[in-house]
């Protein structure tokens, strides 16, 4: 649209201007030749006064324009400075033969009967002619032509010439102004057409992004907008993204949950229909520990679910403040100590960084609760695993690492997945799958990200990265 815009306002500014310039030096000619025209009348009319007998008084102009000539003057008109008189004065008889000619006397004697400003004017026309300079074929001389009358009888002819040369002047600085000025127009209006452009298209830029990131499924608010149509197609587009992700939403979850806790119910209704039967006490026992077992794995399910529909829902962090990350991984290691003696495994703490990050404490270091009990679930017995704190030139890092056997190929794109899950080692058992999914929102929400690594050594590597700017 600009661009359509800015040829159709080039084209017409062109011939706009063109047809200016062409028309500067027409103008220039009409307003020189005006003055000429009284001035021709004027000497003609003093010529006619100073006549005897029907006869010009040649000598008196000889004369008078010989001494206006000589005498030496300045006069600054604008940008040029006139230091001479240079108009050309010829008078004629009634035959146009000249009888005196202010240049050197180079045309008296001759016959200038047929040149047109006195072949005209001795018919009783307005007479005037351009012609060439005798001394430059490049100037150009606008002649205007007088009668000279005595009783009402033309008895010669006076004409005044006027070099174009000074008039040329000024009409290339006109032009050359108007130039000046048309480029400045043009690139002013070319800046104010690129402002106003991306006045306009901003908003629908914004609007653009707004819609791509609801349709890459990142979490995005409705930009600010102008009042009018824009707002209310962008007020549209929000009712729209939340009616089609909550339904949408709705289906997915309550599809997953009941396809999750599918395993459990059956468990707990098989469990409830043995103990119907007469058993022993140890199997009854048995049987009531794995109802209890599988009524909190429900609970569980629905708790971390809960949760992770609440952060997600979320634009930001609520509660934030400076969070001391090594202090946080000190408490989440703390909290663990009797899982990681009864596993046989250990945990070391290197705090290579006292960094603190903006954030919610507790969301924080429930994500590092989260990589820590997958680190316990894959690491072998009589392992090491390691909680890192550092910062590097671009991020903030808390890593956990294992000895473990790593993440399979396939199921690399599948872990951050809600409900998917790997069997442990050992038991077999899968958790609830929900706890790498909670500990992405928890990083989306803190404007970090979370990173799973399997080094071709062995083992894995998971990462909280937090930007510089959230801390210090």
């Amino acid at each position: 649209m600009f661009i359509g815009i800015s040829l159709l306002l080039a084209v017409g500014f062109y011939f706009f201007v063109d047809t200016l310039m062409k028309e500067i030096q027409p103008r220039y000619r009409e307003a020189t030749e005006e003055p000429i025209v009284d001035t021709a009348r004027i000497l003609a009319a003093i010529a006619a006064e100073t006549a005897k007998d029907g006869h010009i008084d040649v000598p008196m102009f000889r004369h008078a324009i010989d001494g206006v000539r000589s005498n030496a003057f300045e006069a600054r008109i604008y940008n040029l400075l006139k230091t001479r008189v240079d108009v050309r004065v010829y008078i004629t008889d009634d035959q146009g033969k000249v009888l005196y000619d202010s240049d050197q006397g180079r045309a008296e004697g001759e016959d200038y009967s047929q040149w047109r400003d006195i072949y005209l004017t001795l018919r009783g026309q307005y007479g005037a002619r351009t012609s060439p300079s005798p001394l430059d074929s490049e100037t150009k001389i606008l002649y205007v032509s007088a009668p000279i009358m005595q009783a009402e009888k033309i008895i010669g002819v006076l004409s005044v010439g006027k070099s174009a040369a000074n008039s040329n002047r000024f009409v290339d600085i006109a032009r050359r102004q108007l130039l000046l000025g048309s480029i400045g127009i043009c690139l002013s209006l070319i800046v104010i057409g690129l402002l106003l452009g991306h006045w306009l298209t901003r908003p629908i830029r914004r609007l653009t992004d707004y819609a791509q990131g609801i349709r890459d499924g990142h979490r995005t608010t409705l930009p600010p907008l102008p009042p009018g149509e824009l707002r209310d197609m962008g007020a549209a587009f929000e009712e729209m993204r939340v009616a089609l992700e909550g339904k949408r939403y709705v289906a997915n979850y309550v599809q997953s949950f009941t396809h999750e806790i599918k395993g459990p119910l059956s468990a707990i209704h098989g469990a409830s229909e043995l103990l119907k039967e007469e058993l022993p006490t140890a199997q009854r026992r048995h049987f009531i520990n794995n109802i209890r077992v599988e009524a909190d794995r429900i609970t569980r399910i629905a708790e971390t679910l809960m949760l992770l529909t609440s952060l997600e829902s979320r634009l930001g962090i609520v509660t934030e403040g400076w969070v001391a990350l090594d202090r946080v991984a000190r408490e989440a290691g703390d909290s663990l100590v009797t899982q990681l003696e009864a596993d046989r495994k250990g945990l070391d703490l290197f705090m290579v960084d006292a960094v603190r990050v903006q954030g919610e404490e507790n969301l924080i270091r429930q994500a590092v609760i989260n990589l820590l009990q997958n680190a316990i679930d894959f690491s072998p017995p009589d392992s090491q695993i390691s909680l890192i704190v550092k910062a590097t030139e671009n991020h903030i890092q808390l890593e956990v690492q294992d000895q473990g056997s790593g993440i399979p190929e396939y199921a690399r794109e599948k872990i951050f997945n809600r409900f998917y899950s790997l069997a442990r080692p050992g038991s077999g058992r899968k958790s609830s799958g929900l706890g790498l999914s909670l500990v992405k929102e928890i990083m989306i929400l803190h404007g970090g990200e979370v990173l799973i690594l399997c080094p071709p050594e062995g083992g894995t590597i998971a990462t909280l990265s937090f930007p510089p700017e959230t801390s210090q």
